[in-house]
């Protein structure tokens, strides 16, 4: 099976880099092979193109990929929990979500950021326009360091945070999911339901099951073996990284929560990102079930 990452080999994918070096895989009988992308936006559409087994993506991307009709659906959780945050200075003038009202807020990708960020700032009386929007591409930490915004928006909690400490100018997160954003899975897998194998995948989650299982039991052993894959993983922040993405896991990557598939939908109606609800077994199944 051909696995294709979101990104660039970094903590978020331990429960794969363990189970192939562990040998979780080859016991279960599968071939793995972990590509990571030159394009992080095309994993899934080469998925749906049939030109790839699977592929590691976002909760809310997948339900825009399904109402633009691509054949996409949810067979596994790698990361079962938000890592996306809005980041501001530690010591700095905001300190709380309503005083952003006025100010300047980077973001990275249009369209679900801006929706998450105008949840938040509703829930604390302030509209999305009444701040303003800068694209920082993804130079998220380096422009709320230098002054260029006074907040991000996608920054990730295990590593921007990690990264802004580490260069002592330590930042805070204001987690959406304590700001009205309904809960979701970070990463997921995602298959084209007309050409996936099902046998196969039932092996692939039970491989990465047993991995998350290692990783929580033997934390630093588990690093050992990861950063050992790559002399670019062998620094502080990915260490730092490692250990603040192990709870957050997805501990049964098969199973998923139906009425939080369902609660993010209505989130995403109403955000007036998707136009139309769909079946959530069209968006989410678990292929361990019969």
């Amino acid at each position: 099976m051909t696995v294709l990452l979101d990104w660039f080999v970094n903590p978020d994918h331990g429960p794969l880099v363990i189970a192939q070096e562990k040998g979780f895989f080859a016991d279960a009988g599968l071939d793995i092979e972990i590509v990571a992308p030159a394009d992080p936006s095309a994993p899934p559409k080469l998925v749906a193109a049939g030109q790839a087994d699977l592929a590691v993506s976002y909760q809310p991307q997948l339900h825009l990929q399904i109402s633009e009709g691509l054949p996409l659906v949810r067979v596994g959780t790698l990361v079962a929990t938000p890592l996306s945050c809005l980041l501001v200075l530690k010591d700095g003038p905001i300190k709380t979500p309503a005083d952003l009202k006025g100010k300047r807020v980077g973001y990275s990708v249009a369209g679900v950021e801006e929706a998450l960020l105008g949840t938040v700032l509703n829930t604390h009386g302030v509209k999305l326009d009444e701040i303003e929007m800068i694209n920082v591409n993804f130079s998220l930490s380096p422009a709320l360091m230098s002054g260029q915004v006074e907040a991000v928006i996608g920054a990730f909690r295990n590593f921007e945070l990690n990264q802004m400490d580490i260069e002592k100018e330590p930042g805070r997160c204001f987690y959406l999911e304590e700001e009205g954003v309904p809960a979701y899975d970070e990463l997921i897998y995602v298959a084209n339901p007309d050409k996936m194998d099902k046998a196969k995948l039932v092996k692939f989650m039970k491989a990465t099951e047993l991995a998350t299982q290692f990783i929580i039991n033997n934390p630093e052993e588990s690093w050992k073996i990861f950063s050992a894959t790559s002399k670019e993983l062998q620094n502080e922040l990915n260490h730092r990284a490692w250990l603040d993405t192990i709870p957050r896991f997805a501990l049964r990557p098969a199973a998923f929560d139906h009425g939080r598939y369902e609660a993010f939908q209505k989130f995403m109606i109403d955000a007036k990102l998707i136009k139309e609800e769909q079946p959530i077994s069209k968006i989410a199944i678990d292929v361990t079930a019969n």
